[in-house]
């Protein structure tokens, strides 16, 4: 890196956001398009243009994709077959006997590869690593050679029990290089070296089946921004929060999984650091979904035991994000019971919402919110009645109500849906939302945070200066970042503390030389260690910080012990514990950006003065609410709301009687009453 321009872009389900940093003058640029599909290197191509950077000037570009995440969702993957263990090919569908609905005989399964496509041979290890049936090669060649027959493009190898001794992964992975046409090969052991075959079986046929999805998105990407004068790497978001370089992220493919909400927790964790809030609940509201997620200590929440839908589980370590059905596009009806529904389905970006006036006919909460006088119906044209007649036709008339009170019928749904989201990932987790403060971002996240923010109990509300690109902005303050796993799964009283030691030295190690071997700029490099452990007999395993990477046995047990009585206040004595995995996470922490300048400095003006007026629609009707520009607020602003604070990628809601402050890097903190 020459200290030049950097970029970080990011390509949501609607819209593709865009900010660029000049370290040297401080300067920011700031784009936000729709999302072009199926090709999405469209969009991030006009988000430049848009922004007027040349990409001749850039010195880094950090991506953050959902490529691979609405491959998986929408199943348009490449077609993979795998190779197992002789009388496990229906592992992938079997998966741990759960049913679609808790509580009901319906439902629908379909794994992610079908069982023409799940061959098995003879060969077996068992737990421990010792050969118990030899791999027989000519039934795995002849393997090959049906997949091949059937037009497989991606092929995944996952043996039982590869974790503990890879030799017949290894020894298969030599043998399909030298048949199979292509590098799309995933060993299960080599891209997660945990036990559990379901799990394991999953996650490698997730990688193989977008890998060359992701590559060819990537490669044309990289190839048309080189085309328009970028001469550096291009780096992709992990969903663990860190980069990788373009030309080595298919052969992890499923770390992408996520990789655009992780970019938006990391941003707020930078942003929180900044205006002295380190425990934050992160909610985006995008126009297709929202994801929240909590940040405890300034720390993103990874997880390894993420299940992106249902029989999906997906182990590698990604930020702990959980996702609901409800963003601007969520489409609202009345189903077939007379019951108001809101999402999951999503009008997107084309045709969109009613009021976009781009032919769409389905109401939706961005409509709802036009409707409310929350958004500026002038801005709307003759769409924004197009909107109040959808709404009166679809929502209003076959529920009796008037049009303003089915649209606040609509928001709450829609509130209620979210606030589900933040409870999930706070209150089930032993935390109380009053401890934190909300972080409100994406496009639509603003107009509901503070009704959230009450509902929740939570006392103050910090929206970013540019909520709606936050993403973007997650891709630039991301640093480096590598996860490491390896299985022992033993009783922690028959552990080898020395093993246990040199494990995890060694996966330090590796992750540095990683780092090292990027072209990237790093202050420091730092390391986390940590252990997933359970009581014997237990099924779920809980993540136990280690102060450092050689442990004793006492401390491992006195760890366990007070992380498990945090999470369950419980205490179980007189039960063993057990030690199942060993995970180190490596940081290469790049250098802080100065976050001050995403608002203009030069557009504050020294005093609050509104720049317009209109009727807003609360829970006592129509109130005439202030208008404020949120470019030409000052730092020192304090004010109290009803309010509007609009700026040009998102529109702030102050409810009645909530209190308005900012600070020094313009983030507005809503101090929330009632």
């Amino acid at each position: 890196m020459s200290g030049g321009l950097v970029a970080g872009v990011d390509v949501g389900g609607t819209f593709t956001d865009l900010v660029v940093f000049d370290p040297a003058s401080g300067g920011v640029r700031l784009a936000k398009v729709p999302t072009t599909l199926p090709n999405q290197s469209g969009g991030v191509l006009a988000a430049f243009e848009a922004a007027g950077a040349d990409l001749a000037e850039m010195d880094l570009i950090v991506h953050g994709t959902t490529t691979t995440t609405n491959a998986v969702l929408e199943r348009q993957l490449a077609r993979t077959g795998i190779i197992t263990t002789e009388g496990f090919r229906d592992v992938l569908e079997l998966g741990r006997r759960t049913r679609p609905q808790a509580y009901g005989m319906s439902g629908r399964f379909v794994p992610i590869i079908p069982r023409d496509l799940r061959l098995d041979v003879p060969e077996r290890m068992d737990a421990r690593g010792r050969v118990v049936t030899p791999l027989d090669e000519k039934a795995f060649r002849d393997a090959l050679a049906q997949l091949l027959q059937a037009g497989c493009e991606a092929l995944v190898i996952h043996f039982l029990h590869a974790y503990a001794n890879p030799a017949h992964e290894l020894r298969a992975g030599e043998i399909a290089r030298e048949i199979w046409p292509n590098a799309y090969v995933t060993l299960g052991h080599a891209l997660l070296s945990e036990a559990r075959e379901y799990e394991r079986g999953v996650t490698a046929a997730v990688n193989a089946s977008v890998q060359p999805v992701l590559e060819r998105y990537i490669s044309r990407l990289a190839g048309e921004l080189a085309a328009r004068g970028y001469g550096r790497d291009l780096l992709v978001m992990n969903g663990n929060g860190g980069m990788v370089a373009a030309q080595n992220v298919a052969r992890e493919a499923v770390k992408t999984v996520m990789s655009g909400p992780a970019s938006g927790v990391m941003a707020a964790v930078a942003t929180g650091r900044r205006a002295g809030m380190p425990d934050l609940l992160t909610y985006d509201m995008g126009g297709t979904s929202t994801d929240v997620a909590m940040i405890r200590g300034g720390v993103a929440p990874v997880s390894n035991e993420i299940e992106v839908e249902y029989a999906m589980p997906i182990h590698v370590p990604m930020v702990d994000v959980r996702t609901v059905g409800a963003g601007g596009g969520s489409i609202a009806r009345v189903d077939e019971g007379g019951m108001l529904r809101v999402g999951p389905d999503s009008a997107g970006s084309a045709p969109g919402p009613v009021c976009y006036g781009r032919g769409g006919t389905l109401v939706t909460i961005s409509d709802a919110n036009l409707i409310l006088g929350r958004l500026p119906a002038q801005r709307f044209g003759q769409a924004a009645e197009a909107a109040r007649a959808a709404m009166q036709d679809q929502i209003a008339r076959p529920l009796g109500l008037g049009v303003e009170q089915a649209a606040e019928a609509v928001v709450r749904i829609a509130n209620t849906h979210m606030a589900g989201a933040i409870r999930m990932v706070s209150i089930s987790m032993g935390a109380d939302p009053r401890d934190f403060a909300l972080f409100a971002f994406g496009g639509a996240g603003p107009l509901h945070a503070v009704a959230l923010a009450r509902e929740l109990a939570v006392p103050r509300v910090l929206v970013p200066a540019r909520p709606g690109i936050t993403n973007a902005l997650g891709c630039v303050v991301a640093d480096l970042r590598h996860d490491f796993v390896r299985t022992l799964n033993r009783p922690l009283d028959a552990l080898d503390m020395a093993e246990v030691a040199a494990i995890l030295a060694g996966l330090e190690a590796e992750g540095r030389r990683l780092i090292a071997a990027e072209k990237v700029a790093v202050r420091d490099v730092r390391a986390e260690f940590s252990a997933d452990m359970q009581f014997l007999g237990q099924t779920h395993l809980l993540r136990v910080a280690l102060p450092g990477a050689a442990p004793s046995r006492e401390s491992l047990q006195a760890l366990f012990e007070a992380a498990y009585h945090a999470r369950f206040r419980v205490d179980l004595p007189e039960i063993r514990a057990n030690l199942m995995n060993l995970n180190v996470s490596v940081t290469g922490r790049r250098a802080e950006l100065d976050l001050s300048r995403l608002i203009d400095p030069a557009g504050r003006r020294a005093l609050v003065a509104p720049s317009g007026q209109r009727r807003v629609w609360f829970e006592d009707g129509w109130q005439e609410v202030p208008v404020y520009w949120r470019d030409h607020l000052p730092l020192d602003l304090d004010l109290t709301g009803p309010a509007v604070i609009e700026q040009m990628d998102t529109t702030l809601l102050v409810e009645p009687g909530c209190r308005v402050t900012s600070d020094a890097d313009g983030n507005l903190i809503v101090s929330v009453t009632g």
